[in-house]
């Protein structure tokens, strides 16, 4: 899962990040309003959290763009205020959630995979799908009941295709999910990782629609 985090604070940034990570995403991290805007409009994110006081360009304003261009991936709004009025306001413009300063990172979490969960269709932490099971709390992994142990780019890459049940997932779009700026988007490294799966959960669980992309097996 690819998640935004837009934070000037330098220290709060650096906590968001590593909260975020641990908890299954891959992070990105900008502290400027007008940078925030561009990403969000430009790059398909599965969760964005926003802090309104931004530089260059408030985060309320960047949130209403985002909504008026048709971006609809999950916003968790942090703000310094936190009145009721900028509450609601916050809301208004398109937030999902909305969380004051100071919070705990756990809140935090918790309140992103309920987002990310909801934008998939998905009311609880357990998901399944045919023979795969996923605990979003606990990052766990189970076919047909039995744990398997997968690292945190195979869960990243499974959650994903869960939150897509719906429709086989295209190669280009799991590699920008997957890997950051900085790693090779390359067709065989994704391969490499859904070999290494399909070993470990075994047969009828990722599927492939050639031309289209991999699936979770729903039958």
């Amino acid at each position: 899962m690819r998640a935004l985090a837009v934070e000037d604070d330098p220290r709060i940034a650096a906590d968001l990040s590593d909260a975020l990570t641990a908890a299954g995403f891959r992070v990105e991290g900008t502290g400027d309003g007008e940078d925030a805007w561009f990403l969000g409009d430009t790059e398909d994110y599965d969760l964005v959290v926003l802090d309104l006081g931004l530089p260059g360009m408030d985060g309320l304003a960047v949130l209403k763009r985002w909504r008026a261009n048709g971006r609809a991936m999950p916003v968790l709004v942090l703000t310094a205020r936190g009145t009721w009025q900028e509450r609601v306001e916050g809301i208004e413009a398109g937030a999902d959630d909305y969380l004051p300063k100071p919070f705990r990172m756990e809140e935090l979490v918790a309140r992103a995979r309920a987002l990310v969960r909801r934008s998939g269709g998905h009311a609880g932490a357990l998901q399944e799908a045919g023979a795969l099971s996923l605990d979003t709390n606990r990052m766990s992994v189970a076919v047909r009941g039995v744990p398997v142990q997968v690292t945190a780019l195979e869960y990243r890459l499974l959650a994903y295709l869960m939150q897509n049940l719906d429709r086989p997932v295209p190669p280009t779009e799991l590699l920008e999910h997957l890997y950051g700026d900085d790693d090779a988007r390359e067709a065989n490294a994704l391969e490499a990782v859904i070999a290494r799966l399909r070993r470990k959960l075994g047969q009828g669980v990722i599927g492939t629609r050639r031309g289209f992309g991999y699936f979770v097996e729903t039958a």
